[in-house]
């Protein structure tokens, strides 16, 4: 049978295996006392666990491995961390093996004990070619393991933008504005120029910007001249006053070039969501004096209070060309799309929110995460779709992003046994 190292970790974690006359390798009756903590970091696989050998109890780790030789490849042998194992659990014994110090670890085989159901199950699971390899068996799963499933695998997508936002505060020298700064830009770089946002958010610091919010053009002309918009050839009277300008700007503030035209996507970007409309909104945004890190942590609590913030109008110009001197064929949207402001209440508002509640040690803002996330209309992608499918339903964002986090982070690396919906699955009926 072909499995992996965390299908062996699911059958002793759950003891899925027959108990009856158990002994080690070298003959000695045994019994588990207590299978030990699952250990996700380095280290032994399960921690503080309890044995009995030949009627002595041991108490200490439990290691598990396909072969038995699988701990010296992994060179356990030669870490004192593992001098603490009183189990070895193997699939198959090839080898005999030994601690660090020498000594000699029991050992238990499991090959012909795991139960037959189990074996069946597992297989039943990893045959499958789909993206959700367990898709054909989700109706067979209650309700409350899947939201459970759903609701830590949002919680790991949050820590995981959590721990970008931490990495902006720490750039910024612990500095909550400028971090919302640079993390709205990234955000409203909507995946395709996210990079790009966020390199010319860095490269011209809202304090700069925040000078001039009398003056909307002299925003206009800071951000589209560091994006490299207005060092192209063609040019018209528009975008020559807001170069002379961008001149005097970049000549003030010492500016560097660090983002060019080539940089930015247009290739396959649909028009509303081309960053030089981007660019002309938060020109729009920022031009309003906000202080964005306290306007998104106290200013509202609702979507339509969000909303209401990001209510704006874009310069007439932008409205008629897709790029600087380049009329566009048809008038482009002046306001941000309700699926754009919702795409941002998700990417921006939820991460800081919850990044903000870790840094403040207060619960609370977590809770608000999940409720602005059920306030919010579910995304439809391909993820999504994948999952109703197989008729699970997605009600909200907090759905939806629980399903892209299990998809991304469980279901395409085929982590089942990992997940709570695959080790229930693998589940004997007769354990």
């Amino acid at each position: 049978m072909e499995f992996k190292e965390d299908f062996l970790q699911a059958v002793w974690k759950y003891q899925y295996f027959d108990k009856n006359n158990l002994k080690t390798t070298d003959g000695q009756p045994l019994e588990i006392k207590k299978i030990g903590y699952h250990n996700f970091f380095h280290g032994p696989d399960f921690l503080e666990a309890c044995i009995r050998v030949g009627g002595v109890d041991f108490f200490g780790h439990v290691e598990v491995h396909r072969f038995a030789s699988d701990w010296k490849n992994h060179e356990h042998d030669a870490d004192s961390r593992y001098n603490s194992v009183i189990l070895h659990v193997v699939y198959y014994n090839d080898k005999p093996i030994l601690r660090k110090d020498g000594s000699s670890i029991p050992t238990l085989e499991l090959n012909g004990k795991i139960l037959l159901d189990v074996i069946r199950n597992y297989e039943k699971l990893i045959r499958s070619d789909d993206g959700i390899v367990c898709g054909d068996f989700l109706t067979q799963i209650k309700d409350i393991q899947k939201f459970s499933m759903l609701e830590r695998a949002l919680v790991e997508r949050l820590e995981s933008k959590s721990e970008r936002v931490m990495e902006i505060l720490d750039e910024t020298n612990g500095n909550w504005e400028e971090t919302s700064y640079r993390w709205l830009f990234q955000s409203f770089g909507f995946k395709t120029n996210a990079l790009t946002m966020y390199r010319l958010s860095e490269s011209m610091p809202y304090s700069y910007l925040k000078k001039s919010s009398h003056l909307p053009q002299a925003i206009e002309a800071m951000l589209f001249g560091q994006a490299g918009f207005l060092g192209e050839l063609i040019q018209d009277p528009y975008t020559e006053v807001l170069a002379r300008e961008y001149s005097f700007y970049r000549k003030k503030y010492g500016l560097k070039t660090v983002v060019f035209p080539s940089d930015w996507k247009f290739m396959g970007v649909r028009p509303v969501n081309s960053p030089v409309l981007r660019l002309a909104q938060l020109t729009s945004f920022l031009s309003k004096g906000k202080n964005i890190f306290s306007d998104a942590i106290y200013d509202f609590s609702t979507l339509d209070e969000f909303y209401r913030l990001f209510e704006l109008r874009v310069p007439e110009y932008w409205k008629l060309h897709f790029k600087p001197g380049k009329p566009s064929k048809k008038a482009l949207p002046d306001r941000i799309s309700k699926n754009s402001l919702k795409l941002l209440a998700i990417n921006f508002v939820v991460p800081l929110w919850y990044s903000y509640g870790k840094y403040v040690e207060d619960p609370i803002w977590k809770d608000k995460c999940f409720d602005l996330l059920q306030e919010i209309e579910a995304e439809s992608n391909h993820i999504t779709r994948k999952f109703t499918l197989y008729q699970w339903s997605c009600s909200n964002a907090f759905d939806s992003q629980g399903m892209i986090g299990l998809y991304n982070t469980y279901c395409l690396p085929k982590k089942c046994m990992d997940c709570k919906i695959g080790q229930s699955l693998l589940k004997a009926r007769s354990v």
